[in-house]
């Protein structure tokens, strides 16, 4: 029997191939459609966004960084400024080869060799998209170099910024600071957003305590770039619609600064070491801040090579080093008025009673001389010729009958052994001793003991005392104001660049030591007064010629011990091993507008090397043109601003210590001031 044979069945397979087919046709139109939809997402709905990006591709946000605001001295004058500057400037994700480019720079001559580490680390710390300043201040020989050879150096441009200038250069330089790069260390501290496209930041003195106000804010443009980052005018048709924001420049300080005084100090120390602070006592307000040898600021703004910043840190003068704010030496015999306050004031010296000066003082029961300045001796001295003539046996038996916890209490409230508080860091507390200072400053049992001799030669402000200048012209603007203190400041108001409205600040009193009656400090007033008349230290240097009244004192601290048996030859020791010169005044004594203290290095005597520093930078201040004594001018309201020279106001009632020598020791009251 034969079989059938199955043949193809066609409609079978028309079936399958239609099934098939209706199934891609439904699979394509659901693609179309998910397509036709994601199109509309992102041509309609999503159009601005994307628009967005796409115009960030080819629109470039660069900051404009705001102009610094400006420094004045409180005339007027211009103490800090900004200058339009080219600078070299480097974005690191537009840079290829981050080491060639660096390399082919200094083949150029545009970058030092020895910086390439440290710049390396700096365009690391910041952002790839930041423009990185790499060189500071080219000059036009610079720019034309670069200019030639611009496309081998892909993501690096010449920028057109502003730099500070400072048109007094070294003047007042440790009181206004300076600017300089942005480092790594001040990336950690500030935001980076505010300071996108700026170069320099403030580093010391007024520049850093006020870099907030100073500094501004930065504003923003938009640029068109074409693929390789360059800004054009135009791509094709497209001219797009760019934005910007101006930049808010910063606040300009008003300082307390007279220039005039300070030029007159500036050129008194000429070059010697040292310093010189003056200060209103009425407000607290820095007339001069010297610190010498100094240094050009604008050479910071310019930067500075590796080799020229070893120069002047390796100098052997330390012109880096704020000497008014950092430098601490013994105060010596300027001491003493606050001594004889202490003796007064604890009833253990009667300022009518003579003692007898034979050049020498002795512990009791010690053979251990303690001996007078200069090898002399005063015969029968009061408490008036013992400040003026600046008798150290005087003073050695008062320290001695007062006792080291007695005179650290009483000089602590006068600013001794702690900071002023001035507006501007850097500032040093310096020492004040005392048994519970000596115990906790040594390790061994054996030196943290406090010995008689100490107290004796703490009483002519030698030892372990320690003061820096500017502790010392607060110490002399509290005894001219008698009793009150305030923070010594740089700065005393606002000027809004744009409007100019001024916003001054009140002066701020810190204290006010109650209780010392009216006569004491009378008495300790015409003791510093006799110095500069008849045989005191500093009448043939400082005291002629006088149209004002000065209240004054003289000191030498050692620079080194001399043994008791040994005598101090200044014309045998090298030059650095000579004593510091130190003079303190304020004036005019029966009203007081100024308080000074200077201090030069290895300058010896006090009334030879400081004294007549001092009196020059009262003459300019105080004097007109015509050597006359200029009329204070009105006390000013403080809510507007502090007084310039105005007259000292009326002193406040004082609690006056009982005497009689049975009276026990008083405690200085602290009025909080206001």
């Amino acid at each position: 029997m034969v079989r059938g044979v199955r043949i193809k069945d066609h409609w079978s397979e028309q079936r399958i191939f239609d099934q098939r087919v209706l199934i891609a046709g439904v699979f394509i139109v659901a693609l179309t459609l998910v397509l036709i939809g994601r199109l509309f997402l992102l041509q309609v709905i999503r159009h601005d966004y994307y628009s967005e990006l796409s115009q960030g591709n080819r629109v470039r946000i660069e900051p404009i960084p705001a102009a610094r605001g400006l420094i004045l001295d409180r005339n007027g004058e211009v103490l800090a400024a900004n200058q339009p500057a080219y600078q070299l400037e480097l974005v690191p994700e537009e840079v290829p080869d981050l080491d060639a480019t660096l390399s082919g720079l200094v083949n150029l001559g545009l970058l030092d060799p020895d910086d390439l580490d440290n710049l390396r680390r700096t365009i690391k710390s910041r952002r790839a998209f930041d423009s990185v300043p790499i060189r500071l201040r080219l000059s036009e020989e610079d720019v034309a170099k670069f200019a030639v050879r611009r496309f081998e150096f892909p993501g690096v441009d010449i920028k057109t910024r502003q730099t500070r200038w400072y048109p007094n250069k070294e003047i007042a330089v440790h009181a206004l600071g300076y600017v300089a790069a942005i480092s790594e260390q001040d990336l950690d501290r500030i935001d980076r957003a505010a300071y996108a496209g700026t170069t320099l930041i403030g580093k010391l003195g007024v520049e850093s305590a006020y870099e907030k106000e100073l500094h501004g804010t930065n504003g923003f443009r938009e640029v068109l770039v074409n693929a390789k980052g360059r800004s054009v005018q135009r791509q094709g048709a497209f001219v797009p619609k760019l934005r910007v924001q101006a930049p808010v420049p910063g606040t300009d300080l008003l300082t307390t600064l007279d220039m005039p005084t300070q030029r007159v100090a500036e050129e008194a120390l000429g070059d010697r070491r040292g310093a010189v602070v003056a200060i209103d006592p009425n407000t607290g307000d820095i007339i001069a801040l010297v610190s010498r040898p100094g240094f050009d600021p604008n050479l910071f703004g310019r930067g500075l090579t590796r080799a020229e910043f070893k120069a002047l840190n390796e100098d052997v003068d330390l012109p880096l080093i704020n000497r008014a704010l950092r430098g601490t030496y013994p105060p010596g015999s300027t001491v003493k008025p606050v001594m004889a306050l202490a003796g007064l004031a604890y009833n253990e010296v009667d300022p009518h009673a003579h003692r007898f000066c034979a050049g020498i003082f002795r512990l009791p029961g010690s053979s251990r001389p303690f001996r007078e300045g200069r090898g002399g001796r005063h015969g029968p001295t009061d408490l008036w010729n013992a400040i003026a003539r600046s008798c150290d046996v005087y003073f050695y038996d008062l320290a001695n009958r007062l006792g080291v916890d007695r005179i650290a209490e009483f000089l602590a409230p006068f600013g001794f052994g702690s900071v002023t508080g001035i507006d501007i860091g850097g500032e040093k507390p310096g020492i004040l001793p005392s048994r519970e200072w000596k115990r906790k400053s040594f390790k061994r049992p054996e030196d943290q003991v406090w010995f008689p001799g100490e107290t004796v030669s703490f009483g002519i402000g030698q030892g372990y005392m320690l003061v820096t200048p500017l502790q010392l012209a607060h110490y002399t603007a509290i005894l001219a104001s008698r009793g009150k203190s305030y923070k010594p400041r740089l700065v005393n108001g606002f000027r809004d660049p744009t409007t100019g409205q001024i916003r001054h600040i009140p002066p701020v009193q810190s204290a006010y030591l109650k209780n010392i009656p009216e006569e004491h400090w009378q008495i300790v007033t015409e003791g510093m007064m006799g110095t500069l008349k008849g045989r005191g230290t500093a009448a043939a240097t400082a005291g002629r010629n006088m149209t004002y009244t000065i209240a004054g004192k003289t000191g030498t601290a050692q620079v080194f011990t001399v043994d008791a048996n040994e005598r101090y030859d200044e014309k045998t020791i090298s030059e650095r091993l000579r004593d510091h010169s130190w003079f303190i005044a304020f004036a005019p004594a029966e009203a007081p507008r100024i308080a000074v203290a200077t201090i030069v290095e290895n300058g010896g005597f006090g009334s030879t090397g400081a004294a007549p520093i001092v009196r020059k930078v009262l003459d300019a201040y105080l004097l007109d043109a015509e050597g006359k004594l200029k009329a204070p001018l009105p006390a000013q309201d403080t809510s507007r601003g502090p007084q310039s020279r105005g007259a000292r106001p009326a002193t406040p009632p004082r609690t006056v210590i009982p005497g009689g020598g049975s009276a026990p020791p008083p405690d200085l009251e602290l009025e909080e001031g206001e």
